[in-house]
């Protein structure tokens, strides 16, 4: 079979020089964009009832930007106002100037570690003293709370918004030769938009070594599998792939 179609399951990368669009030109394939799972946030009265109080912490340990979204979302609808002494550890530095969209950036005490979760924690050993607030989605990597028990850090972990199966029901069918995913909740969606999903010919791909075991537990075939050491993105391996297959 011939791939001529791909659906990525994740939002259109908005930029002109994603290397989706250089594999779709390359190789004169039709490549959709469309995410299989959306995030809600938790509402103000849900939040209420778990009795976290955000001011009884001196510390917000941010691991994404859509974790700073929630949480001065959360604060707004709950007519909180942050204090200006509030401390924010931040997972990298672009999530660490995003807060620029909520607070005066240079005017608060602001830290961010290299992108690794076990070195923002290490950097927080400084700020021992600390009482954080840890906002997160109801699917979260167990490293989080793992490392903070390791260490012996008092916090607070706070789920601010969920990870749910988005509404595929304007797609009735999957036309697509390739589906791409890159989370075990994408595979939850498949299958709860498609309930009678037969995998046939379509080749699946996955990134991460918890989305290839969603795809194996659900009982499908998986056929491409990224990263590798030889093939470290999602595109490399696709090319690959398409390359074998359309004898290029």
């Amino acid at each position: 079979m011939k791939i001529k179609s791909i659906v990525v399951s994740q939002p259109d990368p908005n930029t002109a020089k994603s290397p989706y669009f250089e594999l779709a030109e390359k190789y004169g394939l039709k490549i959709d964009f469309r995410p299989f799972i959306q995030i809600e946030g938790v509402t103000a009265k849900d939040f209420r009832n778990t009795r976290i109080n955000i001011l009884n912490h001196s510390g917000v340990i941010f691991t994404s930007k859509t974790a700073i979204d929630h949480f001065f979302r959360i604060s707004q609808e709950m007519r909180i106002t942050i204090p200006d002494t509030m401390k924010y550890f931040c997972i990298s530095e672009a999530t660490a100037f995003y807060l620029q969209k909520y607070i005066v950036y240079r005017k608060r005490k602001i830290f961010y570690a290299d992108g690794r979760f076990s070195d923002l924690v290490s950097m927080m050993k400084k700020h021992r003293d600390e009482n954080f607030l840890v906002p997160l989605s109801d699917i979260h990597k167990p490293e989080i709370p793992q490392l903070l028990d390791a260490d012996g850090y008092k916090y607070t972990k706070a789920i601010l918004y969920r990870t749910v199966s988005a509404d595929l029901s304007d797609m009735p069918e999957i036309n697509y030769d390739i589906m791409v995913f890159f989370t075990p909740q994408g595979i939850k969606s498949l299958f709860q938009n498609y309930p009678n999903f037969v995998q046939n010919e379509k080749i699946i791909a996955s990134f991460g070594p918890a989305t290839a075991k969603a795809v194996r537990e659900a009982g499908l075939r998986l056929d491409i599998e990224a990263p590798t050491s030889e093939l470290p993105s999602m595109t490399m391996a696709l090319e690959q792939f398409i390359k074998k297959q359309n004898k290029v």
